[in-house]
């Protein structure tokens, strides 16, 4: 079926698409300003920074965690209740972490907020694509479902630094309680009722493998920026326990089919299989940036945290401007056009910060960070939208789960690994000439992620048709 001749999205998906978005902008939003409020809350709650570092770490954990078991509660609860019952998880643990009063009890609610944001996010998705008839095209529909994660990482950091200069750091989650309490009237109201399909059993095997071996992973992955990187004990054990775990899980899942936690059999599809990998190598690229511009702008450049956070409006500006054309785009020419071209403006408007010192002109950097901020928008459309093309509906909660972890995935990957390699270029550096050398570096290898992720692009089809032409796999939800 051709794009001309495509099912239109109904009306409704439209609406859910938009009531899902505002409800998601709490947990991206929330996600990504605790980027820049560490080093205020150690000095606030009198704690050293190897404890309030786990405020982040216990939500990346906790969100990793909850993100697997959606697909059964989706089956269990029905998609809207499990939306509003996570919305108001989300909602009641923001609240408790501004009234926290030591790290310690920060941390707790920390945890909880991270399984209500880790049972909404692949929901996101999974509730507007459910409503739109086989054959749709959904690049329109994903450049609104996308908005937050593409908007987040760019505009989180930038209210983080507004509210830690003119409010105090309470406010940094109260935030979140507008986004929550408007999400869930509008939910009640507008989005579509699906009843529970029954009462499956959960996959207690498949949940005790993957939780522990995305803990693994997760938490390995996020020691790699202290000193000694990979060789680190609390580095490496995690890690390779967590990936042997994975294996084991995916295993499991091959051989139990009917009523497995996550239908790993979707994998065989080149286009959930290579939409996973592009994720994957996005989140490095995208994440792991977001590590390395506000430090350069702060280190070599001498900003303040609010200076640094403003500093990168553009690349939003850029992400807002790129939705509607990208999503029109992936459903007119397919999603391997779209997605390498997303890649390579990524990857060329990189590259005056891989060459930047400490003295390149600010408006040639802002310009690259437009056009970054362009061609990242650009991306996350065909990316997220061909993972569900030709899919039965109790097929696409799966699909959901799984790229949403390979972002996810990605994102402490990348981070890890520019932490790695600017810790080794910048050690020891004496002036801002080292200094900006060491980011250059850095940079390049944040350049290397997209010139690996054209190469994958190749994967994805270059029209709707062959993806709805691939043979469908058995469906895993539980039954």
């Amino acid at each position: 079926m051709s794009a001309t001749t495509a099912p239109a999205i109904p009306r409704s998906a439209i609406i859910s698409a938009l009531v899902l978005v505002i409800g998601g902008l709490a947990v991206i939003f929330d996600g990504t300003i605790m980027s820049v409020a560490l080093a205020t809350l150690a000095s606030d709650l009198d704690a050293p920074v190897s404890t309030i570092q786990w405020v982040t770490t216990a939500y990346l954990l906790a969100l990793g965690v909850a993100i697997p078991v959606v697909g059964w509660a989706q089956v269990r609860l029905g998609g809207k209740r499990l939306w509003m019952i996570a919305l108001t998880i989300f909602l009641l643990a923001s609240i408790a972490c501004s009234l926290a009063w030591d790290a310690p009890s920060l941390i707790a609610f920390r945890v909880v907020q991270g399984i209500g944001g880790g049972l909404m996010m692949p929901l996101m998705a999974t509730l507007a694509v459910q409503q739109v008839p086989a054959g749709a095209s959904l690049g329109r529909l994903m450049a609104m479902v996308s908005l937050p994660a593409a908007l987040g990482p760019i505009l989180g950091p930038t209210l983080g630094g507004l509210i830690l200069t003119w409010l105090d750091w309470h406010w940094i989650f109260w935030i979140n309680v507008p986004f929550c309490v408007i999400g869930l009237a509008l939910a009640w109201r507008l989005l579509p009722s699906d009843p529970p399909q029954g009462r499956p059993a959960l996959d207690w095997r498949g949940l005790v493998l993957i939780s522990p071996a995305l803990v693994g992973i997760l938490y390995g992955l996020s020691n790699v920026g202290q000193d000694g990187g990979f060789s680190r004990t609390d580095v490496w054990l995690p890690l390779l326990a967590g990936i042997a775990l994975a294996i084991a899980f995916v295993l499991t899942q091959v051989r139990r089919r009917a009523g497995a936690l996550i239908d790993v059999g979707l994998l065989r599809r080149p286009t959930v299989a290579a939409s996973g990998a592009i994720l994957f190598l996005s989140g490095a690229a995208l994440y792991g940036s977001m590590l390395l511009l506000p430090l350069y702008f702060q280190i070599v450049r001498g900003a303040d945290v609010l200076a640094a956070a403003l500093l990168l409006i553009p690349q939003g500006v850029g992400a807002l401007l790129s939705r509607t054309m990208a999503g029109r785009l992936t459903d007119s020419l397919g999603a391997r056009s779209v997605a390498i071209a997303g890649f390579v403006v990524m990857g060329l408007a990189t590259i005056p910060f891989a060459v930047a010192d400490a003295g390149t002109d600010m408006t040639w950097l802002m310009i690259a960070l437009l056009v970054r901020g362009f061609g990242m928008g650009t991306l996350m459309i065909p990316m997220m939208s061909v993972a569900f093309v030709g899919l039965e509906r109790d097929q696409v909660p799966h699909a959901s789960i799984i790229t949403r972890l390979a972002q996810q995935i990605g994102g402490a990957f990348g981070t890890a690994i520019l932490a790695v390699i600017l810790e080794a270029t910048t050690s020891g550096a004496t002036d801002l000439t080292a200094l900006a050398a060491g980011f250059d570096t850095a940079f390049w290898w944040a350049v290397g992620f997209t010139v690996v992720a054209v190469g994958v692009c190749m994967a994805l089809p270059s029209r709707t048709e062959p993806a709805e032409a691939a043979p469908a796999t058995p469906s895993a939800a539980a039954s």
